[in-house]
Formats: structure tokens, C-alpha cells, sequence
């Protein structure tokens, strides 16, 4: 499933700084790598997995193998959301009636 494999993709601190990172701009992988403490193959595994996931994209360029983020990288996470922003407006939506209808049977018990 395209969405487990976004979220298992985002949960990782690295891949997410990452992600941060090339919303800059296009980066190559050691450019990518500079921040962290760790290897060079290490950063490329995670890539992998950033480019599995559909949210990166990779050129070549010579020898380099600059980044980017994919134009399309979160839509199934947005598709998701909104699907779920949906759902909670009308669950807040049948509670409100339904805390106005208890509220509008305790007043006519009351009276």
C-alpha cells in the first residue's frame, strides 16, 4: 500500500530532514550527506527508501545523482487527510446535534 509505505518512509528523523532539505532545492548526495554522522552508503539507503516511497526523484547528471523532491510526493497523503478531515467534520457535526438535542430535552424537563 502507497500510503504505509509514505508513512513508514516519513518516520524515520533522517529521511525526514531530508525531505526538509530538498525543499530547497535540488541536492546530491553528498551535499545530503554533510549534515549527518554517517556514511555516504548509508545516506543512499535512505534515499532508497525516499525514492521508493515516491517522494524523491533522481537524475543523472555525469557522475552525480542530484535529488528532488517528487512533484507528486505527498498527493496520497493529502488524498488521505482530506478523506479524514472529512470524516471528523461530519462525526463533530452529528455530535453537535446531537448535544443540541439533549440540551434542548433538558429544558423542556426542566419547564
Amino acid at each position: 500500500m502507497q500510503l504505509a509505505t509514505t508513512f513508514s518512509a516519513l518516520s524515520d528523523p533522517t529521511r525526514l530532514a531530508i525531505l526538509q532539505r530538498l525543499a530547497e532545492g535540488e541536492a546530491g548526495v553528498m551535499e545530503l550527506a554533510a549534515p549527518f554522522a554517517m556514511s555516504q552508503p548509508a545516506i543512499s539507503r535512505h534515499l532508497k527508501v525516499l525514492e521508493n516511497a515516491g517522494l524523491i526523484t533522481r537524475r543523472v547528471d555525469g557522475q552525480r545523482r542530484p535529488c528532488r523532491l517528487s512533484p507528486q510526493a505527498l498527493d496520497n497523503l493529502d488524498d488521505w487527510l482530506a478523506m479524514l478531515r472529512r470524516t471528523m467534520e461530519t462525526n463533530y457535526d452529528r455530535l453537535d446535534t446531537l448535544l443540541a438535542e439533549m440540551q434542548a430535552s433538558e429544558e423542556r424537563t426542566v419547564e
